[in-house]
C-alpha cells in the first residue's frame, strides 16, 4: 500500500483484499419528516370531531329554534320519543351525560312543559321522566329534521350512513366498561 502524501493514511482502493470484501451495506435513510407536525391543529381527531359537531349544530339550529329546543333538549327528545318514560340515569347512559349535567337540562325543559319528572314510587332515589302532551305532539313537527340535516351536507346517504357507524364505533370504543 502507497501512503498518501499529506494525511499519513493508507490508499486502501488500491489493495487487492479491498477490492475483494463486498460493498459496505447502505444506512437505511432516516424517515422523511411529518410535513404536519403532530402540534398542528389538523392533525389532531378531536379537533375534527369538534369541529365537524359544532357545525352540525349551527345546521340545525333554524329547524330547532322552530321548534324552541336547544340540541342537547332535542337529543333528551330523541331518548323519550324513541324508549317512553325513563329514568334521569338511563338518559344520561343514553347520552354519555351525568345527573349533574342533565338535571338543570330537565327542569328546564319541564319548565317549558315539554316532560314531567316525578319520583319513582318504587324506589325514592330515582327520578323518572315522561313526555307531557305537548312533548309528543312536538314529535311530529321535529319528524323531518333528519332529511334536513341529511340534504344540508354534501355527502350521499350510503357515506353519512358509513360516517356515524365508524364515530359510533369511536364512542364505544372509548366508553369505559363497567367492572363486571
Amino acid at each position: 500500500m502507497k501512503p498518501m502524501a499529506r494525511t499519513g493514511r493508507h490508499d486502501l482502493s488500491a489493495s487487492p483484499v479491498w477490492a475483494t470484501l463486498p460493498p459496505m451495506p447502505r444506512r437505511p435513510a432516516l424517515p422523511a419528516p411529518d410535513p404536519q407536525p403532530p402540534l398542528c391543529l389538523k392533525q389532531h381527531l378531536c379537533f375534527a370531531l369538534y369541529a365537524a359537531s359544532n357545525q352540525m349544530t349551527r345546521l340545525a339550529r333554524p329547524m330547532l329554534d322552530e321548534l324552541g329546543l336547544t340540541y342537547p333538549q332535542y337529543l333528551v327528545m330523541l331518548v323519550l320519543w324513541e324508549h317512553g318514560t325513563r329514568t334521569v340515569g338511563e338518559i344520561g347512559e343514553a347520552l354519555l351525560l351525568d345527573s349533574g349535567t342533565l338535571t338543570p337540562l330537565l327542569k328546564r325543559m319541564e319548565a317549558n312543559g315539554l316532560l314531567a319528572r316525578r319520583r319513582d314510587p318504587e324506589d325514592e332515589r330515582r327520578v323518572r321522566v315522561a313526555l307531557s302532551p305537548r312533548g309528543r305532539v312536538l314529535k311530529q313537527r321535529a319528524a323531518g329534521l333528519p332529511s334536513y340535516m341529511r340534504c344540508q351536507v354534501e355527502l350521499p346517504p350510503a357515506r353519512m350512513d358509513q360516517l356515524r357507524d365508524q364515530l359510533l364505533a369511536l364512542v364505544e370504543a372509548m366508553h369505559p366498561r363497567a367492572a363486571d
